[in-house]
């Protein structure tokens, strides 16, 4: 088989500023031990996220040029609505600036306090949106995705039986809705079979509750579906799309992500009373409903973004740049997550330095050492992002403590990759001398954003 080559060509460049690792060192403790405090240009590759990250084709960039600035009912407001609805099938389209503000506007006019919503697993985000207006996220992963070395296909798909035990022990009454997450990003980018998706739905209508999907990666779903999935071979993505999409009643997207943009969201539903719901908090919170907080320009681009999103060619080549690096890392012996997600290489920090308690933070330790070493900019997905506390105030750890090195689409070519391996292969010989971290200040959503930390 050939090498897999990039499906576009490079038009612009974007100068990269590489810092010496003394200067890492003393930036590193200027953001107090926090990657997300450090400034952008200090970072020589930048994995924090994929999430508005990636570069425009030149088509999205053509498409902004049409952007009609009108308030309201513009031009590109309706080229917006016909392509979600095309791929989604569904009725009421209302576009956001982000996702967590399609996720904020669903919360607030969907949950009350004590109301229980099941996921595959919720995101950070998501998580913070329910638990801010007093719901309880509830993470009913299957037992493959707990473990990052089983090679199981699908590994984002949610537990039947959870689900059903979650619905018996809490009732109808206390879950507004449920959510599946496609792909599964706090699971390592693992994907939902249209099997899971189908029987996740067929439960939650003998019990006449909504389904709505977080569909940020919605195209890299559809990709994995027609790889692994009996079935779906050689079958469009954009049908797999509409198909995934006809089992929800509704849905949460981050056009940063599977919409190729820098900016964008929305929020869709099937309910009119819902949307009504939605329309009004909608008005307060982003915009007119023709805009939702995005300018013209940027509803043009998300139009032709969320497209090419679905184009096959682009998939492969984007997959393939996460199994490349995946294998290295594997041959390698770096304990990752395995098989490869759909958008990062997902490090294993509690195997990677198992000297280090859950509690003492090892994806930040981990995240600090591939910064000091390459300027590599990753993320902690762990206890940090996804712990908790108990009712005495202790603080529970993750299941998981993953590293997320996240590739921004279509920005970094194979010597990058290739650096980022060496990177990582010095972090892996020299584990024994990462240290483990204590937090100094937090804040109570969403704490690994601002949050500092000292070593142990």
């Amino acid at each position: 088989m050939k090498t897999i080559i990039e499906p576009f060509r490079i038009k612009t460049t974007e100068p990269i500023k590489i810092i010496s690792r003394k200067e890492r060192i003393k930036a590193l403790k200027r953001a107090r031990n926090n990657v997300f405090l450090l400034d952008a240009e200090d970072c020589c590759i930048d994995l924090l996220t994929d999430s508005g990250t990636g570069a425009m084709s030149t088509k999205q960039w053509a498409a902004m040029m049409l952007g009609d600035e009108s308030y309201a009912g513009s031009k590109s407001w309706k080229k917006f609505e016909r392509t979600v609805q095309n791929i989604t099938g569904i009725k009421h389209i209302f576009p956001t600036h982000q996702g967590r503000a399609a996720e904020g506007i669903l919360a607030s006019t969907q949950i009350k306090k004590g109301d229980v919503i099941p996921n595959n697993s919720h995101f950070d985000t998501t998580r913070a949106n329910i638990e801010f207006v007093g719901g309880i996220a509830v993470n009913l992963l299957c037992k493959e995705g707990t473990d990052t070395g089983d090679i199981s296909p699908f590994k984002g798909n949610m537990d039947p039986e959870k689900l059903e035990q979650c619905i018996a022990e809490h009732g109808r009454e206390k879950i507004p809705f449920a959510m599946l997450t496609v792909t599964n990003n706090t699971g390592g980018g693992q994907p939902v079979s249209m099997e899971n998706i189908k029987t996740v739905k067929s439960i939650l209508n003998t019990h006449h509750i909504p389904l709505v999907i977080d569909a940020c990666r919605f195209a890299e779903n559809a990709y994995f579906i027609r790889q692994r999935e009996k079935g779906y071979e050689n079958r469009p993505l954009i049908d797999i799309a509409k198909e995934m999409f006809s089992h929800a009643d509704a849905a949460t997207m981050s056009c940063k992500k599977d919409g190729l943009a820098n900016i964008g969201g929305f929020l869709i539903c099937n309910d009119d009373t819902w949307a009504e719901s939605f329309r009004n908090l909608l008005i307060i919170r982003e915009g007119f409903p023709t805009y939702g907080g995005l300018a013209g320009r940027d509803l043009e681009a998300i139009a032709v973004g969320l497209m090419e999103a679905l184009e096959y060619d682009y998939q492969v080549y984007r997959q393939a740049t996460v199994r490349y690096m995946t294998r290295k890392l594997e041959e390698m012996g770096v304990p990752i997550v395995r098989p490869a997600g759909g958008h990062a290489a997902f490090l294993d920090a509690k195997k990677m330095l198992p000297h280090i308690p859950a509690l003492q933070y090892p994806g930040i330790g981990v995240v600090n050492a591939l910064y000091i070493e390459g300027g590599i900019r990753g993320v902690e997905l762990g206890s940090v992002m996804f712990g908790g506390f108990d009712a005495d105030g202790n603080e529970a750890a993750s299941p998981l403590e993953l590293v997320r090195l996240a590739f921004p689409r279509r920005v970094y070519t194979q010597s990058h990759f290739d650096y980022l391996i060496e990177v990582i292969k010095e972090v892996w010989q020299n584990k024994a001398d990462i240290p483990g971290y204590k937090i100094t200040y937090q804040t109570r959503f969403l704490r690994h954003f601002t949050c500092h930390f000292e070593t142990v």
